[in-house]
């Protein structure tokens, strides 16, 4: 499907393959396109919702497939009471016009409720928001059925636009390939998506962007270098560890780099303290962390954006073999801290430790990680917010703010003293897991705080906002579109 913008002067009510997607305010009025429609349809477009047809609800459908005067079919969407709407509101209009058109059978759609006025919003946001949001609704995971299903016949996402929104259709079309990549490696099975897989699909995307130079370190690699915290998680696989380091070069040479690091547990069975059966096909999903930072590369390598990036993905499977680490083990991570590994199925910051200690050598500006890393997340947030943790308050809160502003939710915890505290081993420099089962969550990123000391660091706990359980389970694409924004803000 591609996504174009065009002026409102541009759109052909006589197209059959056409549908337009037009507002209805609760008194009754349509947004400018709606209202000429009306008009051309002798009004009965307005008959249709004064016997009590329209949909309620902000964000409810009508479908309309024909009227006199008019070939081309109309998506009614009820706009509820504000004639300029908050940034919020309009997210759900989005969102559930989304929902709607996935089940409209037509080649061509034209999206005209940018032309609303939302609170405190300019027009690339509107423009970037509709495109980015309606585009990647059209997303489907069935390369690997015998027969796939029928996908959406929509051929032409058309948004209502002028010239100088260019460069928000760019930025969303860019965001929802990445989001593609993004999903598409979470989404496969561990079968196929493994260290040695991802490692290769690291060095196709800089096969595609040239600007992105791709390095893989081997298990004997991350031995000489003192990674033993790293290996020890996949010491129970088969599978080798790969540790996959992307640089993207778009800035000037003099400025330090973003760092992103993402966890990539390509399957956690939680080692020799197994996890329970239920659900467990889920923990293919344990490296969305790791997907993202791919998708980061492509969206920025896509874009040209003028920043420099290092992306680093620590890629394990995590599995009870004859050489698994026991409860109880005792590794000396990459920066010398050593660590009581009391229970192997929180694997996660044994690899980004290592990690973390790397990102030192590039000299970063910033380190941003982003893992599936507690159960707490999700039983704290739900699947709508990222935790975020870190030891700078401003980068917090720019990602707080950003994250508002883009619609993925966010919301910070605090790494107290008195949750470090908790972190005591009494024959270790740390234990990787405290005695007790409260604040999980605070307490994982109180014990990667411990190898962030030397810069500016953000964590984003994603184990509850990366995937969906349940009839529609799938990977979502988050925090992509957070990271790109927070880019996007930087230059």
């Amino acid at each position: 499907m591609q996504i174009q913008r065009q002026s409102v002067s541009s759109f052909d009510a006589n197209n059959t393959d056409s549908c337009a997607v037009i507002g209805v305010f609760s008194d009754r009025t349509f947004t400018p396109l709606g209202n000429t429609l009306n008009i051309r349809s002798n009004h009965s477009i307005e008959k249709l919702i004064q016997k009590n047809n329209l949909p309620s609800g902000l964000g409810a459908g009508l479908f309309i497939p024909v009227l006199p005067d008019l070939n081309c079919s109309i998506l009614l969407i009820n706009c509820g009471d504000a004639k300029s709407p908050d940034s919020r509101n309009y997210l759900k209009i989005l969102n559930k016009t989304a929902n709607h058109l996935t089940d409209i059978k037509t080649k061509i759609v034209y999206f005209e409720l940018t032309q609303l006025s939302v609170k405190n919003k300019d027009n690339h946001w509107k423009v970037f928001q509709a495109a980015a949001i309606l585009g990647s609704k059209f997303y489907r995971f069935d390369q690997l059925k015998s027969e796939t299903a029928l996908s959406s016949p929509i051929e032409n996402l058309v948004i209502q636009a002028e010239s100088s929104e260019d460069q928000a259709i760019k930025e969303a079309n860019a965001l929802i390939h990445g989001l593609k990549l993004v999903k598409d490696l979470a989404n496969l099975p561990a079968n196929i998506c493994n260290p040695s897989y991802l490692a290769d699909q690291a060095k196709k995307l800089s096969e595609n962007f040239t600007t992105v130079k791709t390095e893989i370190l081997e298990e004997s690699d991350m031995a000489k270098l003192g990674m033993n915290s790293l290996l020890s998680v996949s010491n129970g696989s088969r599978q080798p560890a790969k540790f996959i380091c992307f640089n993207y070069q778009g800035g000037d040479k003099s400025r330090k780099p973003i760092v992103f690091v993402g966890k990539g547990i390509t399957f956690d069975t939680g080692g020799i303290s197994i996890k329970a059966s239920a659900a467990m096909d889920e923990m293919k999903y344990d490296m969305c962390g790791g997907a993202t930072v791919f998708g980061i590369m492509q969206v920025a390598a896509e874009l040209k954006l003028p920043v420099n990036l290092i992306g680093l993905v620590p890629a394990v499977e995590n599995m009870p073999g004859g050489n698994a680490t026991r409860p109880g083990d005792i590794v000396k991570s990459l920066s010398g801290k050593t660590i009581e590994i009391l229970n192997t199925d929180a694997e996660g910051r044994l690899i980004l430790c290592d990690a973390l200690t790397y990102a030192e050598k590039f000299s970063p500006e910033i380190v941003i990680d982003m893992a599936t890393l507690t159960g707490g997340a999700l039983m704290t947030f739900g699947n709508i917010a990222n935790a975020i943790m870190g030891n700078d308050q401003k980068l917090m809160d720019d990602l707080l703010a950003i994250s508002d502003d883009c619609g993925e939710r966010s919301w910070t915890l605090p790494l107290w003293d008195e949750y470090q505290d908790m972190l005591k081993s009494n024959f270790a420099d740390l234990p990787n897991i405290h005695g007790d089962n409260n604040a999980k969550t605070i307490i994982s990123g109180c014990f990667l705080s411990r190898f962030t000391q030397n810069y500016r660091w953000a964590h984003l706990d994603i184990a509850g906002t990366a995937w969906i359980s349940g009839k529609d389970k799938g990977a979502t694409g988050r925090p992509l579109m957070l990271m790109l924004q927070y880019l996007l803000s930087r230059v």
